[in-house]
């Protein structure tokens, strides 16, 4: 029964503040002269606060026109900014500038589905060995993070070197299917020298300082391990394929909308993911450093605190997770 009630009150409270909201809006609106998304256009700048405030506006709007314009095709979407316009009775000529903002928004909010539905498609597409394009990108992989080092098979113990399983790595793509694939490559050819770098350092051994209190409770034996246990060593291959599923969850959440309205003057695309991940490498493998974690089995719990840090992040509307990828610069006060 209580649990009723609850429910009950939440729904009242729903519909309560949605009514007050409406009234709102309509107080507004005889006030300035102004609809709602001529509002959020005009006081608020590019990027992804007006981006975001735009979808909800459209979202949330009891025309189904709006809420349907979220979801057009982009070639759809000069159309569906004149329909808004006529359906709001606000004459383009008066306010060009209107157009042009919403377009650039709907670009944006477009865009951002669309992509959630190329990188799903990548997901779902599983490694075939019998691909010979699939082939070529693995063979690729190991080129562009070992270009000194030939593989001596396609079939080899080799592939450990570079982080994966076992000697066959079409297993370890399961998870993540050809995305995990696209990922790797793209971070080991567009950003080579960094990507050698951290699988380098993922491979080094560093020797650990140990405190009094863990030499305690280590015998000799023991003890000597852990100061020798791989400080930096991960699998880079593996880790490269759980990061690319920590930006898959971050995309599909709708985490990522703050750093891709940022950064994409108009649809963002799979370039734009793919640069996301070269960047959350790049931090999580100073996150890892900094953490100097005992040893691999430690991973989750720093996954999970790097998870939450680029969350925490994502919240301001401000922020771009990848500055020095950023097309930005194209943005202008549309």
């Amino acid at each position: 029964m209580k649990h009723f009630l609850r429910m009950l009150i939440q729904v009242c409270l729903y519909f309560y503040c949605k009514f007050l909201w409406r009234c709102l809006k309509f107080v507004m609106r005889k006030l300035t002269g102004r609809c709602e998304l001529q509002r959020i256009c005009y006081s608020t700048k590019p990027g992804a606060s007006r981006t975001m405030k735009i979808e909800t506006s459209l979202r949330d709007s009891k025309s189904k026109l709006l809420q349907t314009s979220v979801s057009v095709h982009p070639d759809a979407i000069e159309k569906t900014i004149d329909d808004i316009m006529e359906l709001k009775k606000i004459n383009p000529d008066v306010n060009p500038q209107l157009g042009i903002s919403l377009q650039a928004c709907l670009l944006q909010i477009v865009g951002y589905r669309n992509l959630i539905a190329d990188v799903e498609k990548l997901r779902r597409e599983p490694y075939d060995s019998d691909n010979p394009q699939h082939e070529e990108m693995l063979l690729k992989l190991w080129k562009f993070l070992k270009p000194d080092t030939p593989l001596e098979s396609r079939i080899s113990k080799q592939w450990c070197e570079i982080g994966f399983q076992g000697d066959d790595p079409k297993t370890d793509f399961r998870g993540m299917g050809l995305l995990g694939l696209y990922n790797l490559q793209y971070f080991a050819e567009r950003d080579a020298a960094a990507a050698q770098q951290v699988l380098s350092d993922s491979l080094h051994q560093k020797c650990r300082d140990i405190t009094k209190e863990e030499i305690s409770k280590f015998s000799k034996a023991e003890w000597e391990k852990k100061r020798m246990d791989k400080a930096i060593g991960y699998s880079f291959a593996i880790v490269g394929i759980n990061i690319t599923d920590l930006a898959y969850n971050l995309l599909v959440s709708g985490a990522l909308k703050t750093h891709f309205y940022n950064i994409a003057p108009e649809a963002p695309t799979l370039s734009h993911f793919q640069q996301t991940f070269c960047y959350l490498m790049h931090e999580f493998h100073k996150f890892w450093i900094e953490e100097d974690p005992m040893d691999i089995m430690e991973f989750n719990r720093v996954r999970e605190k790097f998870r939450k840090r680029i969350i925490k992040q994502l919240q301001n509307p401000d922020m771009a997770l990848c500055p020095h990828f950023a097309a930005s610069e194209g943005l202008i006060n549309m």
